[in-house]
């Protein structure tokens, strides 16, 4: 494998865990719901699915469960926030909280274990192509999977009646609610797809990124995929190309002590949320665009009035 081809996989494979939590929170800010707990679904996402994994010795039931424990979380969120019509900034942030002192005490017996890694998919004579080979022909099945969710993602949104219900509810839950459809139904399972996607999301980094269990392994990336979804400007799309460019950024610090660049690493590693920041700067900058794009009734609580 030549450098290339090295910087290209670990571009695809960090951006990844971010492209499946940011495609579930995009969902769920297009229904209006603006869920600050993916850093905490992730967490929870990341133990569980390491945890099936290492009790059955099957990633795939590793990947199903985590899946389950992200709804989960999301369900509770969604009970809170939507049911109780709690604050869901305050909400968000105390499902993070919540998820990441949950992950670290159900996964405190399997500190230090080796994992069981997804296998890699392996297409003879395709694979072996130079560049494009293992970069197209030999990811693993989840990032696949992440590319078919966003392409879905944005049929259902724009091509299907429940993508422009869904669209709907998040730009005016009053008119979407006088013409007879569920504001609270949809939210809710508009959070629920959140949360399994990022569960899928941690699943990855604990069988796939780093095939281990370690405390606060999600590192921020709940909340880069907050910002990344702002940064798309709520279009599926544009996520794809935000998600690589952000992992991008994250493994620039891993290449630039590779190759002896001296620069501070604490400096690296603030990389990628020196970015975000400089991101969401910019994007505020431009009016037109939020204003076309951002769902009016985002983090606005509903409450039917009959």
């Amino acid at each position: 494998m030549t450098m290339m081809e090295g910087i290209l996989l670990t571009i695809v494979t960090a951006a990844t865990p971010l492209l499946f939590a940011a495609i579930g929170e995009l969902v769920a800010e297009r229904a209006g719901v603006l869920n600050l707990g993916v850093e905490g679904m992730m967490a929870i996402g990341a133990v569980c699915g390491f945890a099936a994994t290492a009790v059955t010795g099957m990633p795939i039931v590793g990947v199903l469960v985590a899946m389950i424990g992200g709804m989960l979380a999301a369900g509770l969120f969604g009970i809170v926030a939507l049911f109780f019509v709690a604050n869901q900034n305050a909400t968000g942030v105390a499902l993070t909280l919540f998820g990441l002192g949950l992950s670290g005490l159900i996964g405190d017996r399997f500190v230090g274990m080796p994992g069981i890694p997804v296998p890699r998919v392996d297409i003879p004579g395709l694979s072996d192509l130079p560049i494009v080979g293992r970069l197209v022909f030999g990811q693993d099945p989840l990032v696949y999977l992440a590319v078919v969710l966003a392409i879905g993602t944005w049929w259902f949104l724009f091509r299907t009646r429940g993508g422009l219900v869904l669209r709907a509810v998040g730009d005016n839950h009053g008119s979407a609610h006088a013409l007879g459809f569920s504001v609270i139904r949809t939210r809710f399972l508009a959070v629920l797809f959140g949360g399994l996607c990022a569960g899928l999301g941690g699943a990855y980094l604990s069988l796939v990124y780093t095939p281990q269990w370690t405390p606060m392994m999600t590192g921020g990336r709940g909340w880069i995929a907050l910002a990344l979804v702002v940064f798309a400007s709520w279009l599926p799309g544009r996520l794809v190309i935000g998600a690589l460019l952000f992992g991008g950024v994250s493994i620039l610090q891993l290449h630039a002590q590779a190759i002896g660049i001296g620069i501070p690493s604490q400096f690296l590693s603030m990389l990628p949320y020196i970015v975000t920041v400089i991101a969401l700067v910019i994007i505020s900058r431009n009016r037109t665009l939020l204003s076309v794009n951002t769902p009016a009734c985002l983090g606005r609580a509903f409450v039917p009035d009959s």
